[in-house]
């Protein structure tokens, strides 16, 4: 636990507050252990058992119920799988396979091959939309679509926001909070609930801090299956104009959506989504 946790208690909050979290889960659901080469990994289960199956992939800092809001409306037409990425702060092991490699792929095959999957559509955002785009390209024929939400890999992964975040954090009262509404692209108001849990999960969690590996135009033009991208004008981790520049560029069954006034967190995207993946 003490490789991603500041401290075993905070740990141990963090988690408390996660399984908290899971019993406001908004469907009926089931809680899986699938065990895989970088340790057990969690997955939460909803939608009709004969539907085909969802893989939702969560962002860095964060897990399954990041997706409480979105998976009413996916579980309606979806056998939805809610994964806990491993090394982040979820019920999954705390193994950080190397970005750099098939390490995540690999961690992938043991977790679909767990859940009886041959082929999935994926649904991932941020480090989790890497993730996915990075699975896709390494293993085609078992993603049917690809829906991703201001993923890594695209554009331009920016520094500056880290430099403001740490002169906020060290220099004013409650810059953590003031991080987080930056680097997120949250409300104070609006978004207090989701900002409440990104302020306590990164006071006792440690993120992942290397660069994620950028996908080349030859790796991307390969994609065949239909892709839909989500990116926030107000990005302030990713060049989000120049993800959707290649995206449109090099991916042939592309649709992409840059929301002008959006941040890093991209919210209320359920019902496009869902369209995309029933179409």
């Amino acid at each position: 636990m003490t490789m991603i946790y500041k401290s075993e208690a905070g740990g141990r909050e963090l988690l408390e507050h996660y399984r908290q979290a899971l019993e406001a889960w908004p469907v009926p659901a089931e809680q899986l252990r699938v065990p895989t080469r970088q340790g057990e990994t969690f997955v939460l289960v909803s939608g009709p058992q004969d539907a085909p199956p969802l893989v939702l992939l969560h962002g860095s800092g964060a897990n399954a119920s990041m997706w409480r809001g979105d998976v009413a409306t996916w579980s309606q037409n979806f056998r939805t799988y809610a994964v806990d990425l491993v090394g982040e702060p979820g019920l999954s092991a705390p193994s950080r396979p190397a970005l750099d490699s098939d390490a995540v792929a690999l961690w992938l095959d043991d977790v679909l091959d767990g859940l009886g999957i041959i082929d999935a559509a994926f649904v991932g955002t941020s480090l989790g939309g890497w993730t996915a785009l990075d699975y896709a390209i390494r293993r085609p024929e078992r993603v049917t679509r690809l829906a991703l939400m201001c993923p890594g890999g695209v554009g331009r992964q920016k520094v500056g926001w880290m430099f403001k975040a740490l002169l906020a954090r060290l220099f004013r009262r409650g810059g953590l909070r003031e991080s987080a509404m930056a680097v997120a692209g949250l409300d104070g108001d609006r978004d207090r609930q989701a900002l409440d849990a990104v302020v306590l999960t990164f006071t006792h969690f440690n993120p992942r801090r290397e660069r994620l590996p950028v996908f080349s135009d030859e790796a991307l033009r390969a994609l065949t299956m239909h892709v839909l991208v989500i990116v926030g004008g107000r990005d302030v981790m990713f060049d989000s104009r120049q993800t959707a520049r290649r995206v449109r560029e090099c991916i042939a069954h592309a649709t992409v959506h840059l929301l002008p006034e959006v941040g890093h967190a991209v919210f209320g995207q359920a019902e496009r989504i869902a369209a995309f993946l029933r179409a």
